[in-house]
């Protein structure tokens, strides 16, 4: 039995909730409600000393932090990490892409637009943030215009990546009209057996 330490409305713990929930395996959740400083407590810096969520902790005590690495060990051997080495490289190319080009900003404004008040400085840093998180959407959706999910295969661990944080970008001020792959894309996320929707 794994237990997951995660913050319901993060998205980057509602990826390893959505796979696991894939996956259909048996897990206990620990809700660390990182909004209200709970990632900063000493039990959970034991865990992961960057003090993020989520973590995965197996009944050793051993411990994964970093939501992609979570997404690729519980993926392995399954249909959602392709077995190919060309496609697996292309799904982590994906994971990256996510983590450096698409997170910092999308996710980022719906950070400060959520949980911050209007008057906190960083509201200055919002018009930046949706540039550069639209410049992540329209790589998306070029890839996209031409393909059901984003590894060749079907769908799998880069499109739970990417589905956590897009499908609530309009939290950030992200309108997705402009893109009617990505908007093709959710949907067809949201349409595979055992999809779940985040909780938080």
């Amino acid at each position: 039995m794994i237990t997951v330490h995660g913050h319901r409305a993060s998205g980057n713990s509602y990826k390893v909730q959505l796979l696991l929930d894939h996956l259909a395996r048996p897990h206990r959740w620990h809700e660390v409600d990182s909004s209200a400083g709970q990632t900063r407590s000493a039990a959970f810096l034991a865990l992961n000393p960057n003090g993020k969520v989520p973590v995965l902790e197996r009944e050793d005590g051993s411990v994964l932090a970093e939501s992609n690495a979570i997404l690729c060990w519980l993926a392995d051997g399954t249909a959602y990490l392709p077995a190919d080495p060309w496609r697996r490289a292309q799904a982590l190319q994906w994971l990256f892409f996510e983590q450096y080009s698409h997170e910092p900003y999308v996710a980022v404004a719906r950070f400060i637009r959520r949980y911050l008040p209007e008057d906190h400085p960083r509201h200055a840093g919002l018009p930046q943030l949706i540039e550069r998180g639209h410049q992540a959407l329209a790589v998306m959706e070029r890839h996209l215009a031409d393909r059901d999910f984003f590894v060749e295969g079907g769908y799998g661990v880069a499109d739970i990546a990417l589905f956590a944080y897009t499908h609530v970008a309009g939290e950030g001020g992200f309108e997705l009209g402009p893109y009617p792959a990505i908007g093709r894309w959710l949907a067809r996320v949201r349409a595979q057996p055992g999809h779940s929707p985040m909780r938080g």
